[in-house]
């Protein structure tokens, strides 16, 4: 057990001999509380909960204990140290951003967890206008996948996305954690401030080996001063050919390397360009290769690099991208999978509810995203919208689009293609099954979360806890056609389809580039009439948005803490985190009595509710809903009874 004292409290960390004796959960004993899964019944724990260890040994001989130079230093501001890329300048960012990025103070926002840790600071002036097919703000990129400790900017605000982040999304990331400082982003708290430090790759394997050894045998490792890098050095390694037949290497962190292939548009093409090398990556098993995750027009592999060099994985995928087949002779297996979708949906409707009231309300997308999406495609009426969605065959592009087998999707026909942008900043709480448009692209949130997408409804969950085998339930390349049911209709069949009490209809079917280009020959006159009208929306849209300022990456200030000493014979609630309020559930005069709910808080991505300890009446509520407070800040006063 190791104790450090930080700003007047106590971290304690807990190691174990062997393991926790709970279930494997897809090869992890992990808990990922989101996902309700893994660990002690998929939840943290609580009072009263045993945990029993797979090894029960008493004999203590042979244990070591920590020197205190092993302990870490905890204190504010922190220094982190990241490697530039995937995303930079001048592609993406100005030169001046990536400054910026690496000589400001960073502060922690209150919603923060193990997801994304978001930062309050600068806004930057970025290098393009828009991100075009991907969305009208200039973040928006198409969806590719994410390292974990990739510093993600959804929208103005940046986001240290955390091992409990998406695999996959449609932002840019001018730089990643390095590994021997990841585990500093679990030690972060809201208000807490942080630097980033620029560092090369030489050095941050130097980091990582000093600390593999220091873990291996518990000597204290020599510090070498840190060279911070003042001129970051393009996170683009190569570049080769032209067109759709370009291809662009990208340094993602120590341990991740992003293939992009083409110029950034939605072009089926450039998917099936990644699906090949993909398969003749799996095919060769190449040792130090871990995982590959394909995106719209990319695909990143991580890799092991205390296996496999990053010049020699250059080097091997130069070679096996003159090797793979041509998208043209690719035919691919698909299946047409029918879902049900409830349109505008209560839930969605609530989240955009809560996202007004907290984060932004001036969002030209409340307080209907589906007007929005009228609106930014030139469309005369939100039927319009409807009868689209509802017409299209969404093709299944990538897979944990925000978590949990979610699909991040597109129709096959052009003409169905609505474009919108995303939220910035981001919403902090989605429902589960959520279904939206970002970009040119459709996804289904596999589970509650952040997000940013424009609600048109929910559907049925995309993963099962409960499957043995295979828990997700799209593969790439299948074809989602929505129909309609009532949201009472909807509720019934969520609680009936995980037990297996509900099948949806699946057609088995094939996918051929050939094909799809002979569509788009044949109705070439129609799409290009309508990309017309939805690009003139667009930049009618985008005008809009320059005549009003756009808010800052920091949220508004709210009212200083109400400092006044608690009246006589009263008691005060205090604030129990730094966050904002959601709601509030009583008003002055009312009796409470013990378990009443007084209001609610939002911090860390989680609702808190606070709730009457004893009978009493409301005396004064020293807060109100949107407002941001602050931990051990008295919010309700009451007086027991």
């Amino acid at each position: 057990m190791i104790t450090s004292a930080r700003t007047g409290e106590v971290v304690v960390t807990v190691a174990v001999r062997g393991a926790f004796d709970v279930p494997d959960y897809l090869g992890s004993r992990a808990t990922f509380t989101l996902g309700q899964f893994g660990g002690h019944a998929g939840r943290a724990l609580r009072a009263g909960d045993v945990l029993r260890l797979t090894c029960a040994r008493r004999d203590m001989s042979g244990c070591t204990a920590i020197p205190a130079e092993l302990i870490p230093r905890y204190g504010t501001p922190w220094r982190v140290a990241v490697i530039y890329g995937p995303h930079g300048a001048p592609d993406f960012f100005t030169p001046d951003d990536i400054a910026e990025l690496f000589a400001t103070e960073w502060k922690v926002h209150y919603n923060s967890s193990r997801t994304g840790v978001r930062l309050i600071g600068p806004k930057p002036r970025w290098a393009r206008d828009d991100g075009g097919e991907a969305g009208l703000h200039p973040s928006n990129i198409h969806d590719n996948a994410y390292a974990i400790g990739a510093i993600d900017y959804t929208g103005d605000m940046p986001v240290i996305l955390g091992p409990d982040g998406p695999s996959l999304g449609g932002f840019v990331c001018p730089a990643v954690v390095a590994q021997a400082d990841l585990w500093k982003l679990g030690q972060l708290r809201p208000g807490d401030t942080l630097r980033f430090e620029c560092i090369g790759d030489e050095e941050a394997g130097t980091l990582r080996r000093q600390q593999d050894e220091m873990i291996r045998s518990l000597a204290p490792r020599t510090h070498a001063a840190r060279r911070t890098t003042p001129e970051p050095v393009s996170p683009v390694l190569h570049r080769s050919g032209e067109g759709n037949a370009a291809v662009c290497y990208r340094r993602s962190g120590e341990d991740y390397l992003l293939v992009e292939f083409g110029p950034p548009v939605l072009d089926l093409e450039l998917r099936l360009r990644a699906h090949a090398l993909m398969q003749w990556l799996e095919d060769a098993q190449i040792p130090g290769v871990v995982d590959l995750t394909p995106g719209i027009r990319s695909l990143q592999i991580h890799y092991d690099r205390r296996q496999l060099a990053q010049s020699a994985l250059l080097d091997l995928l130069s070679d096996a991208n003159r090797r793979v087949p041509a998208p043209d002779e690719l035919e691919v297996p698909s299946r047409i999978v029918h879902l049900p979708l409830s349109w505008d949906d209560p839930a969605t409707r609530l989240a955009i509810e809560r996202y007004a009231q907290s984060v932004r309300a001036d969002a030209p997308w409340c307080p209907s995203n589906i007007e929005f999406i009228r609106r930014i495609n030139g469309l005369d009426s939100i039927e319009d919208v409807q009868r689209i969605v509802f017409e299209a065959s969404y093709l299944v592009m990538g897979l944990g689009d925000v978590y949990l087998g979610a699909p991040v999707a597109t129709p096959l026909d052009p003409r169905h293609r609505l474009v919108t942008t995303k939220y910035n900043p981001a919403r902090t709480w989605t429902p589960e099954n959520a279904v939206g448009i970002g970009g040119a692209y459709l996804c289904v949130y596999g589970m509650e979360g952040p997000g940013g997408y424009q609600f048109v409804g929910r559907t049925v969950q995309m993963w099962n806890r409960y499957r043995g085998g295979k828990q997700w339930l799209l593969r790439f390349f299948d074809q989602i056609r929505f129909y309609p049911v009532t949201a009472g209709e909807l509720l019934r069949i969520r609680e009936d389809f995980p037990y297996g009490r509900f099948e949806l209809r699946v057609e088995p079917t094939t996918l051929s580039l050939r094909e799809q280009r002979r569509f788009a020959g044949q109705h070439a006159h129609s799409i290009a009439g309508f990309k017309a009208r939805q690009q003139a929306a667009f930049e009618a849209e985008r005008a809009r948005w320059k005549e009003t300022a756009a808010p800052a990456a920091e949220p508004p200030v709210s009212a200083p803490a109400d400092v006044r000493e608690v009246p006589e014979g009263c008691e005060a609630v205090y604030s129990p985190v730094t966050g904002s309020v959601w709601k509030t559930v009583v008003t002055p005069g009312q009796i409470v009595r013990p378990g009443d709910e007084l209001l609610v808080l939002e911090a860390m991505k989680m609702e808190v509710p606070l709730s009457a300890d004893r009978t009493a009446e409301v005396v004064e509520l020293r807060c109100a809903a949107g407002r941001t407070v602050t931990a051990g800040e008295p919010l309700v006063i009451l007086r027991p009874r």
